[in-house]
């Protein structure tokens, strides 16, 4: 619970903040000119109808976040990581236990090349909210697998498969809308007939409490990625 009282409010000013700085650094202007620009942008992708940008924007940024979520398997980056997988119960509670510096790391790729590439920043502010809906929804305790239609779009079971801690699901499932990335790159995993039952951070000794959760990532005997 406190991670839903915390995480969306430090999250939104610490992510609007970097988008802002890179926005800076990128265009060499102050704020004023930087925000005149984004509201009078005019590109051949801002000219399409909202629809047909929605459905681009969660294309490419599903793909950029799948990429960035296997970053988050390895290395490192996984002690940030780990502190969303400790959940042994896994619920739509689950959705906002997540470190700062790993929601900061995973939003501002997919936004800044959104924004570069030219798409409508009113298409653009309607991508953050619809993916922290889906995301309470994949990790809600459901056992919906969507049938046929699975493979266009990711639902509990196939989420929840990459949060188990058993050894078939590890590092799979890392798309977060469209399990296709999955299939194309092979760490697809969905077997017929059979659920996930054991959850958590494999090898990985996160703390129970919400400081000691933050402060993990940076110990020195904080966990590396599990093979």
């Amino acid at each position: 619970m406190i991670y839903w009282l915390i995480t969306p409010l430090v999250s939104k000013n610490v992510t609007r903040f970097a988008v802002g700085l890179m926005l800076f650094a990128v265009f060499q202007q102050d704020m004023a000119t930087v925000k005149q620009y984004l509201e009078n942008i005019d590109t051949p992708l801002s000219r399409q109808p909202l629809w047909l940008q929605a459905i681009q924007i969660i294309l490419i940024g599903d793909f950029i976040g799948y990429w960035m979520h296997r970053a988050f398997h390895q290395g490192r980056l996984w002690a940030f990581h780990a502190i969303h997988h400790s959940s042994v119960s896994l619920d739509w509670l689950s959705s906002v236990r997540i470190h700062p510096v790993n929601d900061l790391l995973m939003r501002q790729p997919q936004v800044m090349v959104i924004l570069a590439m030219g798409f409508s920043p009113i298409a653009i502010a309607g991508y953050a909210p619809f993916l922290a809906l889906y995301a309470i929804m994949i990790h809600a305790n459901l056992n919906w697998s969507y049938g046929k239609f699975g493979v266009l779009f990711a639902s509990p079971v196939f989420h929840r498969w990459h949060h188990t801690a058993e050894d078939a699901g590890l590092n799979r499932n890392f798309a977060g809308l469209i399990p296709a990335y999955d299939m194309l790159f092979g760490t697809y995993y969905m077997p017929k007939g059979k659920l996930p039952e054991v959850f958590g951070a494999r090898d990985a000794q996160v703390p129970d409490g919400f400081w000691g959760q933050m402060l993990y990532p940076f110990r020195k005997s904080a966990a590396k990625a599990p093979l």
